[in-house]
């Protein structure tokens, strides 16, 4: 499988040069555009539009039709894993995810069986995806970290709170351990299958990483994560790199500590200054981020002067030796429901021309 013709995003994960700074945002393909509410009507709930790879497909592309963006995202959920060990996942209108099941001891964490074919209608959707991108742009594929599938699975559906899973993990160290290391097994397979059916990079979201105290997350959910990224292929069947991203939101305090974990890029929330970011890391690793998805809704003048700011504090991405230093902008974390439609393309084509400027 040869490059796409726009593989400005593939290079910037792995620190080569680059004509201006690419962008996809996080949840691009989502409920604040007007043609993906149509098509999740028509497929009656978003399980069903998650499960229907011919739809998954359609909403995919749907936002690559309105801007000029540099990559697309499967469109799918993280909790696909899980519910491919049998925990029974169901989506509440307005009310989130929630699972039938729980793994709160020795009984439930042993009756978990991860059933990867019955993940088959992902990687057909992945499939499609990329035959249908015709080579425009590259295809990421995702997963959710352990540590953020265990908060789920421990919970039973999303918390504000964590009791159960923090019980778990102070309670239980021995039985939290064993959890993630089955999940990290898990979810190694189930993106190592993305990579086989086309994804072009694969991305970790450690969405509740944050939500942990220091040494707890230096001692579950990073090494878990860097247990997944172990176990990934480095490359296509065609020998094509295949670079790897993890997003750990509220982990701007570890990325020191997140510098050996495996992965090519580093993505960053809001929380965090992204030129501090760039001076810990020393361009070892790339940065993807991280405009505060409430920008969005600022005006479009406003929008374009935060995106600005953003690329000024990462700075040139060429450094004085000659060296690049890898940039995706991104949100820093997935765009709002509400966003208006206008904010993303003055978004887009602010961050497209003035990151030129800086090369």
């Amino acid at each position: 499988m040869s490059r796409p013709k726009n593989d400005t995003f593939l290079r910037a994960l792995l620190k080569e040069p680059t004509e201006y700074t690419p962008l996809w945002l996080m949840r691009q393909a989502g409920r604040y555009l007007p043609e993906y509410c149509e098509t999740r009507k028509r497929a009656g709930n978003f399980l069903n539009l998650c499960k229907t790879p011919s739809l998954a497909c359609e909403v995919t592309l749907q936002p690559l039709a309105r801007y000029d963006l540099d990559a697309a995202i499967l469109f799918s959920d993280i909790l696909t894993v899980p519910d491919a060990m049998g925990l029974g996942l169901s989506f509440g209108e307005g009310d989130g995810p929630r699972f039938a099941r729980t793994v709160r001891d020795e009984a439930s964490l042993a009756a978990l069986h991860f059933d990867l074919d019955s993940l088959r209608y992902v990687f057909d959707a992945v499939t499609s995806i990329r035959r249908a991108l015709a080579g425009r742009v590259p295809l990421i594929g995702f997963a959710g970290s352990p540590w953020t599938l265990a908060c789920y699975m421990v919970e039973g559906r999303g918390s504000d709170d964590y009791r159960q899973v923090k019980t778990l993990l102070y309670q239980r160290p021995d039985l939290m351990q064993r959890l993630l290391e089955q999940l990290a097994d898990a979810v190694a397979a189930y993106l190592n299958a993305q990579l086989d059916a086309g994804a072009q990079a694969l991305m970790l979201f450690d969405s509740w990483g944050g939500v942990l105290e220091h040494d707890a997350f230096l001692r579950f959910a990073l090494p878990a994560s860097r247990r997944v990224l172990a176990q990934l292929k480095r490359h296509d069947a065609s020998g094509a790199r295949v670079p790897q991203i993890l997003f750990t939101k509220g982990g701007g305090l570890w990325l020191p500590d997140m510098l050996d974990s495996g992965a090519d890029m580093l993505g960053l929330d809001w929380t965090m200054d992204l030129g501090r970011a760039r001076a810990l890391v020393q361009d070892r690793v790339a940065l993807q981020g991280n405009l505060d998805p409430m920008v969005l809704f600022a005006s479009p003048e406003a929008v374009a002067a935060e995106a600005r700011r953003v690329l000024d504090r990462f700075g040139r991405p060429q450094r004085e030796d000659g060296s690049w230093g890898g940039h995706v902008f991104n949100l820093g974390h997935g765009i709002n429901q509400h966003t208006p439609i206008e904010s993303v393309q003055a978004l887009v084509e602010t961050v497209h021309r003035h990151s030129r400027g800086l090369r």
